[in-house]
């Protein structure tokens, strides 16, 4: 099957362009805001929608620094030697999902504190809604045509411009679906009732962690780093395995201390 014609680039102005990659971002974003801001309207959430917007553009620093830095540092240290200004050249893509999530984390711990909210309670009202940006990303990562899956022989394999003459797995559609739509699905139905505290963020962790850690099975390493270990342990698992422990951790520490969970 052959790659559909997409121009990465969605109008141009002179030097400016918008990309759909960065419109991936911006959907995520808005689509977040929404959201959050309809919860928020719930009896007793203890939310506004002010606290909401502060939460979300908070949130969104946290996502392209720590989603650039996160890049730079696992994936393209090497690139960055040699050119030192690829590290801003976001438009370009190249952005780790994990770095991402700790700059997410750093920015709720800071409006945490501002606010006087418990961090667990603001990851677990905000993380219901982050499978919406992984989908619009890895949508944006499909349309630059980067981050493709390995060769295969079904019928859905795709030939990606710069990937050879062999088809390969859009892995990147895969994680859309798992990481994206499935597991919003899950998220929003398991927050749509009042759960104990840690139990939204720790399906979120394990969720995440585990359809990633699948889904890298079919996703061809990047070639500068390649196999970790033992032919076939990718940078992608070995970051999403402390994921999946600390969902599993979250889980064991809300059912011991039995803590009561803000209100969806």
């Amino acid at each position: 099957m052959a790659f559909p014609e997409i121009d990465p680039v969605i109008v141009q102005f002179g030097p400016l362009a918008v990309r759909w990659y960065g419109l991936m971002y911006l959907v995520g974003f808005l689509a977040g805001w929404w959201l959050m801001r309809r919860r928020a309207t719930k009896p007793d959430s203890g939310w506004t929608r002010v606290a909401v917007g502060d939460l979300v553009f908070y949130s969104a620093l946290g996502v392209i620094l720590g989603g650039r830095l996160g890049y730079v540092l696992f994936y393209g240290w090497e690139r960055l030697l040699e050119d030192p200004m690829f590290a801003l050249r976001i438009q370009e893509g190249g952005m780790s999902f994990h770095g991402g999530m700790l700059g997410v984390l750093v920015a709720a711990a800071w409006f945490a504190r501002k606010t006087g909210r418990h961090f667990i309670d603001v990851t677990d009202f905000g993380v219901p809604v982050v499978p919406i940006g992984l989908c619009a990303g890895r949508l944006g990562n499909f349309i630059n045509a980067e981050l493709w899956g390995r060769t295969t022989d079904a019928p859905w394999g795709i030939v990606f411009p710069g990937g050879g003459p062999l088809p390969r797995h859009p892995s990147q559609l895969y994680e859309a679906l798992l990481e994206g739509a499935v597991l919003f699905g899950l998220l929003w139905w398991f927050s749509a009732q009042r759960r104990p505290r840690y139990t939204v963020s720790g399906l979120f962790l394990l969720g995440y962690g585990s359809f990633r850690f699948a889904v890298e099975f079919f996703r061809e390493p990047d070639a500068h780093l390649g196999f970790l270990f033992l032919d076939w342990v990718t940078m992608g698992q070995l970051l999403s395995l402390p994921m999946i422990v600390a969902g599993c951790v979250f889980f064991v520490i809300a059912r011991r201390a039995g803590t009561p969970a803000a209100a969806p």
